[in-house]
């Protein structure tokens, strides 16, 4: 079962990312890879917000990260990630909090 909810991740048709608690990237599908330009070797372990959120945005994506931490998720929400190469892409995402099998927050997907 687990291998097969991981490649139903890895390969949606639709972005998948997600971060520890401490914001550093920890999920990152294959669509994501597409869409950035950045495979998951690259953005596993960045930080998220500073490393692939656009800075005027830094603060509000920061916090709605922040809050889906405290089990306050958000949907719709418009962010946008820029390229490897340097171009913005809009994504419309959801922040859903992420717990262990303990209902422990572990992450944000």
């Amino acid at each position: 079962m687990a291998r097969e909810l991981r490649q139903l991740v890895d390969t949606a048709n639709a972005p998948i990312f997600g971060i520890d608690v401490d914001g550093n990237v920890n999920e990152w599908n294959d669509k994501t890879a597409e869409i950035t330009g950045f495979s998951g070797d690259e953005a596993f372990n960045q930080p998220l917000v500073e490393t692939f959120i656009v800075p005027k945005l830094r603060p509000s994506v920061q916090e709605v990260l922040d809050n889906a931490l405290k089990g306050v998720e958000t949907s719709n929400y418009e962010l946008e990630f820029r390229t490897k190469s340097n171009e913005i892409r809009y994504l419309l995402v959801n922040a859903t909090t992420r717990r262990d099998p303990h209902n422990n927050i572990v992450g944000v997907v």
